[in-house]
């Protein structure tokens, strides 16, 4: 089955478009533990890029925790990642309070604005 990865002229480098959309398949539960990705050549084919990007990206996915490599079997998604999992959420969320607060600062919002912000919307979504 072929992965699901467009290449973009984002400016971001291809191996991290790569890795950056095979996690967002894994937080999205798209890809479970166990699932094996396509080999690197495959994958290169298919993407018409070159074996050693795949190979990068494949490689910083396994250093990162969410992939484990079996010689002569492949690349699978690794089970015990939960942690990376966590982490990689605490990023994005990170990431998007950072540029949140930005916002809310041009704005002129007080501190106790945006808390009370984020207590209506973290608890609208438990309704």
């Amino acid at each position: 089955m072929p992965m699901k990865i467009v290449i973009t002229a984002s400016g971001d480098p291809i191996y991290q478009q790569i890795g950056t959309q095979i996690k967002e398949m894994i937080l999205k539960k798209e890809l479970q533990p166990g699932d094996m990705l396509p080999s690197i050549r495959l994958l290169a084919k298919e993407l018409r890029i070159s074996v050693i990007t795949t190979k990068r990206a494949y490689e910083e996915l396994e250093r990162e925790g969410f992939l484990e490599t079996v010689a002569g079997k492949g690349c699978f998604i690794r089970a015990c990642n939960e942690e990376a999992i966590q982490e990689e959420g605490r990023k994005r969320v990170e990431t998007s309070l950072a540029a949140a607060v930005k916002k809310a600062r041009q704005a002129g919002l007080p501190l106790e604005e945006i808390v009370a912000m984020l207590r209506v919307l973290y608890e609208e979504d438990e309704i």
